[in-house]
């Protein structure tokens, strides 16, 4: 799979319909998981938000979006994060490594819950960045 680069929208407490409302506008598949599912640290209120939703539109755009949880702050108009995603290791790590000179790793790359390798780092121009590094597939 090569490399994309994605918008990831915050929302507080409405990515659910936010993210309806994108599938109708662009058509496509949406996927969401929420909060629990992914069984994180989290307020019991958070349960039901979505931790991560992705809308695929027929003609390959990608949107992505999120609830922000309760515990951390939420900024409209700055409520916006840049995923880039893929299955090439050292070309994702390359990009965060040269994102976080100069910048402030948010979330240091590591395993996450979902299996990939996940970190985020605000750059030196204050704009946020998601890195996911699709995990290889367990040799038997």
């Amino acid at each position: 799979m090569p490399s994309r680069l994605n918008p990831y929208l915050s929302f507080r407490d409405n990515a659910r319909e936010a993210m309806e409302f994108y599938q109708g506008v662009f058509g496509g598949e949406l996927t969401t998981t929420t909060f629990k599912e992914f069984d994180v640290p989290r307020d019991p209120a958070d349960d039901d938000k979505i931790m991560h939703g992705m809308l695929e539109a027929p003609n390959g755009m990608v949107l992505m979006g999120a609830d922000t949880p309760s515990s951390m702050d939420y900024k409209p108009g700055s409520a916006i994060s840049v995923s880039l995603s893929g299955d090439d290791e050292a070309e994702l790590r390359g990009y965060y490594d040269r994102l976080k000179q100069g910048g402030v790793e948010t979330m240091p790359m590591a395993k996450a819950p979902w299996g990939d390798f996940f970190g985020m780092v605000r750059d030196r121009f204050g704009v946020d960045w998601l890195v996911n590094i699709a995990g290889q597939p367990e040799q038997s």
